[in-house]
């Protein structure tokens, strides 16, 4: 999956401190990437659009 272009984000539940943090790149057609912020040129996991809004759905709902 091609992620050039993606405008990647911190997770809004990321701190300041550092430490394990998620990007986000929703900008993408039909394409969510997520990376881990420490390593940005490491792999980044890619979902459709309607697994990701599921996923966070589910994690906000537990939280």
């Amino acid at each position: 999956m091609d992620l050039n272009g993606a405008r990647w984000r911190k997770s809004t539940r990321s701190g300041t401190s550092g430490g394990n943090c998620v990007e986000v790149a929703d900008n993408l057609p039909g394409v969510v990437g997520v990376r881990d912020s420490k390593n940005p040129n490491g792999p980044a996991l890619t979902f459709a659009p309607s697994a990701w809004r599921a996923f966070v759905t589910q994690i906000c709902d537990r939280i």
